[in-house]
């Protein structure tokens, strides 16, 4: 069943489907993470029902457009209402593809690229292909991920994700094979006093290397 919801940012509004994958609190920390650049230009990979793009849009001024990305059609046709519901036609486009794809029409045309992906190892095989895909690495892999996003990314531009913490060495050393130097880091726990879960990374393509690690966030709920 489709759902509207409230943003609960810039007035703005959602469409979800009860059957289908929802967004979860990781992928607005995510759009809460950075501040975007004058005439930014950005892409929302992976982006579902386009939660991080259009939380990233209302919470920030002077964006040049923001793309979405998106292989399930369903979730597609989800972000698509969102657009129009929001009256957003001229900000946004939502294109119906793999990521892996996207560097084909879209080289180097990107300043930021937001990503909240698959970021679970896949596990047995035999997970179906609804939400399992959007937790798992089913058709999307790390390396991929990291690749697509430097090929689609001006130089000197930001690849911001979330990702496992505990899968952070991973990420660093994909990030790094493809020209991604990690400039910004934030460790993410649900409450004071246990591990962190989550990993809120900012890359620049071609950066020089040093890293600012941010005081540690709580996702409490």
């Amino acid at each position: 069943m489709q759902v509207t919801e409230p943003l609960l940012c810039g007035g703005y509004q959602i469409v979800q489907d009860t059957g289908l994958y929802r967004f979860t609190s990781d992928a607005v920390l995510l759009a809460r993470f950075l501040r975007a650049k004058k005439g930014e230009r950005v892409a929302d990979f992976c982006a579902g029902g386009g939660i991080v793009g259009l939380h990233f849009f209302a919470e920030n001024t002077g964006i040049n457009g923001v793309t979405l990305f998106e292989m399930d059609e369903r979730m597609c046709a989800l972000a698509e209402k969102t657009v129009e519901l929001n009256g957003l036609g001229d900000a946004f486009s939502v294109e119906n593809m793999r990521v892996q794809d996207a560097p084909a029409r879209y080289p180097e045309a990107f300043s930021l690229i937001l990503c909240n992906p698959p970021y679970e190892r896949q596990g047995d095989g035999f997970e179906k292909k609804t939400s399992a895909a959007c937790r798992k690495e089913l058709e999307l892999t790390l390396d991929e991920l990291c690749s697509s996003a430097s090929r689609c990314l001006k130089f000197g531009g930001r690849f911001a994700l979330s990702f496992r913490a505990d899968r952070l060495a991973e990420l660093i050393s994909a990030l790094r094979a493809h020209g991604l130097e990690p400039k910004k880091l934030q460790f993410v726990a649900g409450k004071r006093g246990k591990k962190p879960y989550l990993a809120l990374v900012a890359a620049v393509k071609g950066g020089k290397s040093g890293l600012d690690v941010l005081p540690e966030a709580y996702n409490e709920k």
